[in-house]
């Protein structure tokens, strides 16, 4: 039985898509996605978009403060292919690898075109002057509203709202965010409500459109093997998550693609 999640916002039409472990992700295409986050960035809509790859949601799984943040979201996009494939699984036969990366220029795009503001919030402040120039190169006209690296500690509530503050003033149609998981998606669930804007979590996107870290070429991406890449780049770092994450997504999928097989069958 497919699953339905009400938007956070009143009249529009109830999420498409289902629960993958413990996370609801949508079920959507590139148009629709960067469509409806081009419409609600126009409107100044208070909403946010979490980014789903598979260690988003085993996180689901242990994390509760997370997999709240996760579920609330107005839209939670399929990223790394083993969530688009579960997807697949569940009947959803057309659904596609929707990625932070790829989703945030897809809209810079729209955003230059339709002359919408965008504003940078994470990473450090030399990566964000690198991206600046960056984007500067590839979309000209593009509205940068402002930039900010926050300290790695807590804020303070008079931080906060300096911050809050500050974005609101920028006019920014989109915030993208580069706090990492699960560490944005909190900060963009703590913020609803309060930014006037569509808050995008996405990872590492800032630090391979910068340059500061190489992504994995076409051919890997497009054969859901990027993280196979990022694996051999930083193998140290990654392997434990990447052993340990991918084990427990592909037998929490298993285990969940029986049940729902024998409740169909039974019904």
């Amino acid at each position: 039985m497919k699953m339905q999640l009400q938007p956070y916002t009143e009249n529009v039409a109830p999420r498409k898509g289902q629960a993958v472990l413990e996370a609801f992700i949508d079920a959507l295409s590139w148009d629709e996605a960067i469509g409806l986050i081009t419409q609600w960035g126009a409107s100044h809509e208070s909403r946010y978009v979490c980014i789903c790859n598979v260690h988003s949601v085993v996180t689901t799984t242990s994390d509760v403060e997370f997999k709240i943040a996760v579920n609330n979201a107005d839209m939670a996009t399929p990223d790394g292919a083993p969530i688009a494939w579960a997807l697949r699984r569940l009947g959803y036969r057309a659904q596609e690898r929707i990625n932070g990366p790829d989703l945030m220029m897809k809209y810079l795009a729209q955003a230059e075109r339709l002359n919408q503001v965008v504003f940078f919030y994470g990473s450090t402040d030399t990566t964000l002057a690198r991206l600046r120039v960056a984007l500067h190169g590839q979309f000209p006209q593009l509205r940068i509203g402002g930039t900010y690296s926050p300290p790695f500690r807590p804020l303070s509530l008079d931080e906060d709202e300096r911050i809050v503050n500050m974005i609101n003033a920028s006019g920014a149609n989109v915030v993208f965010v580069g706090l990492g998981c699960p560490k944005q998606e909190k900060w963009m669930a703590e913020h609803r409500g309060r930014i006037n804007a569509v808050m995008v979590g996405v990872g590492a996107a800032f630090d391979y459109h910068a340059g500061v870290v190489k992504r994995a070429p076409l051919w890997w991406q497009r054969n859901g093997l990027e993280w196979l890449y990022r694996l051999g780049s930083e193998p140290r770092r990654l392997f434990k998550r990447y052993m340990i994450t991918n084990t427990l997504f592909v037998v929490g999928f298993l285990r969940q693609f029986v049940l729902s097989k024998t409740s169909v069958g039974d019904a």
